[in-house]
């Protein structure tokens, strides 16, 4: 079971990120954390569809969120 201090400082990361990605017309929301720390994320609005999506996740949302909080296994669009 996942560590409640780390749901959240997870959580938290990715609320501030969040702007970040309304500034462009999109958003993300949280669908779950795994037992093996990988956070599965849905892109949504302008995000959802665009080409850069993959740059986004990976190089930003993802090496963002493993930088602040090292237990984070990969970061997954669903």
């Amino acid at each position: 079971m996942l560590d409640k201090e780390l749901e959240n400082k997870i959580k938290s990361v990715l609320d501030r990120l969040r702007p970040y990605l309304q500034a462009d017309g999109g958003d993300m929301n949280l669908v779950e954390i795994t037992d093996d720390l990988v956070v599965r994320v849905e892109l949504l609005g302008a995000c959802g569809g665009c080409p850069m999506r993959t740059m986004t996740l990976k190089a930003g949302i993802e090496g963002t969120l493993k930088k602040e909080v090292p237990e984070v296994q990969s970061v997954e669009a669903v």
